[in-house]
């Protein structure tokens, strides 16, 4: 079971990390960038004559690895699933550097027993040579073996809902078959996302695709659509995960205009009429 204080007091190490400009190539090769080879609007992401960096890549740095297996925290880190996926952007991240991660445990949500529990993250990305934070990475995991954990009750934050009409926008992508296969060298090394037995065994058909995927493709559409390409105007994208996608199914992002610089959106599955990603919100200038 969870202990509490271990876990809200956790030290996190700083984690430095140097990436190059072949990384952030293959990132964006990972998010499904290029499968449109005469699609000259996403060839900044993809060409290193006019490389810029798919901002949603400061999600894959600075981090503190399976922290939650340390038998200290008593987490069932087993039993845990990534719930919601945030990011907030101060600074374009440069196209190749050195950053640090500073990671942090900010609050836990017991919802009770047999219920599970929320485990909240943060994680600024800064840049090593200047000192600035460039983005601020936020996280949510559901930790389904340990609700009861004895932290304070407390409301669980009230998800961004969308509005009740026809979105005003949205934004198909085909995924590849072997897209998980390339998007796993970008850090996550799941076997569940490559290796059949592993994914049957954790209850899946088949490899899904990494939920770390699934959002970049998002802001891939959220880039395109409300930003006319420019990753400059991307301030804040996040939400939460609802289902898993499969490499070689479409993803469709619905979007919604509300007004001020601010979208909602959605993503889904046509292919099984299935809601994958729910309550996002992105913030753009």
């Amino acid at each position: 079971m969870l202990d509490y204080d271990t876990v809200m007091n956790w030290s996190f190490e700083d984690i430095r990390q140097t990436y190059t400009a072949r990384d952030t190539i293959l990132y964006a090769l990972g998010l499904g960038y290029g499968h449109d080879p005469m699609d000259e609007g996403e060839l900044q992401f993809l060409l290193e004559d006019r490389l810029v960096a798919v901002p949603t890549m400061a999600v894959v740095l600075g981090g503190p690895g399976q922290w939650m297996a340390d038998p200290r925290t008593g987490i069932e880190w087993v039993k845990s699933l990534h719930g919601e996926q945030g990011l907030k952007i101060f600074k374009p991240l440069p196209v190749s550097g050195t950053v640090i991660g500073k990671n942090r445990v900010v609050d836990i949500i017991d919802k009770g027993e047999g219920r599970g529990a929320l485990l909240m993250l943060e994680r600024d990305i800064v840049d090593e040579g200047t000192g600035d934070i460039i983005a601020t990475r936020t996280s949510t995991s559901f930790l389904r073996g340990d609700g009861g954990c004895g932290a304070p009750a407390k409301a669980q934050p009230v998800p961004h809902a969308v509005p009740d009409r026809a979105p005003d926008m949205n934004h198909s992508m085909n995924t590849r078959p072997e897209a998980a296969l390339i998007y796993r060298l970008s850090g996550d090394w799941n076997p569940i996302h490559a290796d059949p037995a592993k994914a049957a065994k954790a209850g899946f058909e088949r490899p899904i695709l990494h939920g770390l995927c699934t959002y970049g493709m998002i802001a891939r559409a959220i880039i395109a659509e409300t930003c006319g390409q420019d990753v400059s105007r991307l301030k804040e994208i996040g939400g939460r995960f609802s289902a898993p996608a499969y490499p070689g199914e479409t993803i469709q992002v619905d979007i919604w205009d509300e007004g001020g610089g601010s979208f909602g959106f959605e993503a889904r599955i046509p292919e099984r009429n299935t809601v994958i990603f729910k309550n996002g919100l992105a913030k753009v200038n």
